[in-house]
């Protein structure tokens, strides 16, 4: 089958590579879509210590189930499902009381064991999730990201008289936003240098800058809640201090791996930091569930190419896409088990 491989810091090839084989508790599903992870692209840079090549990333995807095995019977050849791409044990104290996502067996597809960008890929049963029928290809993939802005946002524990800000206009940053808006926030101030990424912002209906400080945005006690989704040290520091006292932040941005912050006035006044990584087997099928009701959409900024056209869409990303959210590469099947 055709794959798209990584191969070393900017060396992306279509490669012709093995099918994959189902598991008895496995399926294999037939690639439709699948997106490109901020993740991926620091993998591609060769930043990123999960992913060593050579590597078929790709863990945000929707497709149609190809094949089953022996065990596998919850679902049929045809069927359109979406995954959750973190596969964890299911039997340690975090997969049984809810945080399936600090599993200690954890592997996440694209990075621990091949991934979507390919034309098929073999995946645990129990991590694919069934597409309601007026669910796209295209929201089916959406569903991963989304759910790390469910994580998020639940972690911080949203209501609607909370005022938000959030650093990072990319897709988590801008899933968050919607994520808080599903929850009846309604002040939200997402910050980011990139003009193009505050314009849909705005078109989401958050109050987008550059600056918050200089607009005047921030309150005088400060926001009740902060996301880093960015992981720059300038970030984190600037959610501590943009928050109240007793104020809540979350830290999710990946881009650096230390940070220097102001521990003493973050214990003066109280200040609770947590990470959020990835999301529960809960958050997955709830952001599957807003999805299904037409709760979250960044399609209007989403573009698909080729899978063939992968290295090229990594390059426009790292450069600066403009007004664009999301890559989704198509694979086009040329091959059947």
């Amino acid at each position: 089958m055709k794959a798209l491989v990584y191969e070393g810091p900017r060396l992306l090839h279509m490669r012709d590579v093995p099918m994959p084989k189902a598991q008895p508790d496995e399926a294999v599903i037939r690639v439709e879509l699948a997106g490109i992870c901020g993740s991926e692209l620091s993998g591609y840079l060769g930043h990123n210590s999960l992913r060593k090549p050579p590597l078929i990333m790709g863990h945000e995807f929707a497709g149609i189930i190809e094949r089953t095995g022996a065990e596998a019977t919850r679902f049929r050849p045809g069927d359109r499902v979406t995954v959750n791409p973190l596969a964890t044990c299911g039997k340690c104290r975090y997969c049984t009381g809810g945080s399936s996502q600090l599993c200690a067996e954890r592997s996440l597809l694209g990075a621990h064991r091949p991934g979507a960008f390919a034309e098929y890929v073999a995946v645990p049963e129990r991590n694919i999730h069934r597409l309601p029928d007026h669910v796209s290809f295209e929201e089916g993939a959406f569903a991963e990201p989304f759910a790390c802005a469910v994580r998020i946002c639940r972690l911080l524990g949203l209501d609607s008289s909370d005022r938000l800000i959030i650093y990072g206009a990319g897709p988590i940053g801008l899933f968050a936003l919607q994520a808080a808006q599903v929850l009846g926030v309604k002040e939200i101030v997402i910050v980011d240098l990139n003009e193009s990424r505050l314009e849909i912002a705005r078109e989401l209906g958050g109050i987008a800058v550059t600056d918050p400080e200089g607009g005047r945005l921030l309150p005088q006690d400060g926001f009740d809640a902060a996301i880093d989704a960015v992981g720059a040290g300038i970030t984190r520091r600037k959610c501590v201090q943009s928050v109240r006292r007793g104020g809540r932040v979350i830290f999710t941005g990946l881009h650096e791996a230390e940070s220097s912050l102001p521990i003493n006035d973050m214990i003066r006044e109280e200040v609770t930091t947590t990470g959020a990584f990835a999301y529960s087997s809960e958050d997955f099928a709830t952001a599957l569930e807003w999805i299904d009701q037409g709760k979250v959409n960044l399609s209007p900024w989403t573009v698909t190419r080729p899978l063939e056209d992968g290295a090229d869409c990594f390059e426009k990303l790292i450069g600066g896409p403009g007004k664009i959210a999301k890559y989704l590469l198509r694979v086009r099947n040329g091959e059947t088990l």
